[in-house]
């Protein structure tokens, strides 16, 4: 990976992205509630939570995948409006948590991809291929040999998308994010199935990225990865964020680890009636035992005198199927349903 210059020069922090009361609604179910979150310039902010908390629901709302039930999402002051393309042109760009490059596209066509919002030639500068268009093409060729550069896969320009291993594919589809000259980068899961060396190389990748000015919000399950990582972390717990703050901070809440492990913690709603239940189990259970033991000879009068005077010491079907006297093979073939029989038959 190589230093490259960035259209985003600015060093002044100001908010980049800013989502108000974000909440999305399927029918009745709500898969993200009020969610608030500020990302600023130069800053790498983090969005954890168990699987189906609502982080890549969440960032399709910002995206404009998703329309948002209620609430707001602004780039730099300015409300979003609810389209991918016009969310890109405005100055964010994504990654998605599978992949999703043109596979029978070279590397360099799939960078070249990501330029279409800062192309500004139009259907017919394309058709008569005029001096503006060449000149828009070269540049745009540049820009995206100096993105394959940046990432180091300037040597495979010409591969197609998919004879790439799985790790060099995240990277590509980081560059074509890239190549929008995105303010704000979003990764859904950048490091998921890669090995640690490609999990360090990606962190490394996202740290020259922010520091050349561009911020990052980055969703994760590697807990020692993101907390590396970021300078503030978001935890989203079943569509509302429970905690933001410092990796430290977040690491440390207890309410985060429960949301993880499903282990309870202190303080937390739920655990006196816990208790009130594990206490009435351990008395339950000798009284079950003395109950099972009383209920056991209980059974249908007939059916147990016979037994006594017939079989002594036959408790169960199974000694009720063994012959008494010595012909074994007539008493084996014998029929349950007609010894039955016979019993009642007895009773009358």
């Amino acid at each position: 990976m190589k230093d490259m210059t960035t259209t985003n020069t600015s060093t002044t922090t100001q908010t980049v992205l800013e989502a108000s009361g974000v909440t999305m609604r399927f029918g009745g179910l709500t898969a993200v509630k009020s969610v608030d979150l500020t990302v600023r310039s130069g800053e790498i902010v983090g969005l954890i939570g168990p699987n189906g908390a609502g982080k890549t629901t969440f960032f399709n709302c910002l995206t404009g995948l998703y329309i948002p039930t209620e609430g707001t999402v602004s780039y730099k002051g300015t409300v979003l409006p609810p389209k991918p393309h016009l969310v890109t042109k405005a100055g964010i760009a994504r990654t998605f948590q599978n992949i999703r490059l043109f596979a029978n596209m070279t590397v360099l066509e799939n960078v070249l991809v990501g330029r279409h919002t800062r192309t500004k030639e139009g259907l017919w500068s394309a058709l008569l291929r005029g001096p503006g268009f060449k000149k828009a093409e070269a540049a745009s060729h540049a820009r995206a040999m100096e993105l394959l550069e940046f990432i180091g896969l300037e040597h495979k320009a010409d591969h197609l998308a998919r004879n790439l291993p799985y790790g060099e594919q995240r990277k590509l589809e980081i560059a074509r994010a890239l190549a929008s000259d995105p303010g704000l980068l979003l990764l859904d899961e950048p490091t998921a199935g890669m090995n640690p060396q490609e999990t360090r190389a990606a962190e490394e990748l996202i740290f020259a990225i922010r520091d050349m000015g561009i911020a990052v919000l980055v969703i994760e399950h590697d807990m020692r990865f993101i907390f590396n990582l970021c300078d503030r972390v978001a935890c989203l717990v079943q569509g509302e964020k429970l905690i933001e703050g410092t990796p430290a901070v977040v690491q440390g809440d207890e309410r985060v680890v429960a949301a993880y492990l499903g282990t309870p913690f202190e303080g937390e709603p739920g655990e006196a009636e816990a208790a009130e239940v594990d206490a009435a189990e351990a008395e339950t259970k000798p009284a079950g035992s003395a109950a099972a033991k009383d209920a056991a000879p209980a059974s249908d009068d007939s059916e147990t005198d016979d037994s006594a005077s017939d079989e002594p010491g036959a408790s169960d079907d199974l000694a009720d199927d063994t012959p008494a006297d010595g012909d074994g093979s007539a008493a084996a073939s014998a029929d349950d349903e007609t010894r039955t029989t016979g019993k009642e038959g007895e009773a009358k």
